[in-house]
């Protein structure tokens, strides 16, 4: 859906010092743009549980970071995550990968389709889905909210191939 170079580019503008996270298929095509941005420091984790805590350290050291994980990595990270915007209350945000969701008819019974959005609703955190790339500017102006706001946030990110 974003280009390397687009999500990069809206990163900056948002002033996001901190990417941590652990690529898929679709956003590891990232890796590259992200790694070589200047004003962005890209931090890979082994699993999605860490990256929860590694951005709320990095939040409580006034850095302003984003998780970018896929919705697997959701499920695995639950309880972390939980604990880091729930019991702590910090406005930690996250860019979800939805893995599928873009080709569903070709991936029969993947369980990320029936999932993903209901454990979203159950977390509830203010959440904005991108279903296509017309919905693009939503991303930045959901992450300006939550921001201003001080709450955290999820943009759900529709993937696969389309």
């Amino acid at each position: 859906m974003f280009s390397p170079t687009e999500i990069v580019s809206t990163l900056n503008e948002l002033g996001v010092t901190h990417v941590v996270w652990i690529p898929d298929s679709t956003l590891g095509q990232w890796d590259e743009a992200l790694q070589n941005a200047e004003n962005i420091e890209l931090i890979q984790v082994c699993r999605e549980g860490e990256a929860w805590a590694l951005a709320a350290g990095l939040y409580l050291g006034g850095a302003k970071p984003i998780v970018i994980i896929q919705c697997t990595g959701l499920f695995e990270s639950g309880d972390a995550m939980r604990n880091i915007v729930h019991d702590y209350q910090l406005p930690i945000y996250g860019l979800v990968g939805y893995r599928s969701y873009l080709n569903a008819e070709s991936l029969p019974g993947d369980t990320c389709l029936k999932f993903t959005e209901p454990v979203l609703n159950a977390w509830a955190l203010d959440t904005v889905f991108l279903k296509d790339a017309s919905m693009k500017p939503k991303f930045a102006e959901h992450f300006q909210k939550c921001f201003k706001e001080e709450i955290p946030g999820i943009c759900l990110m529709a993937e696969g191939a389309a």
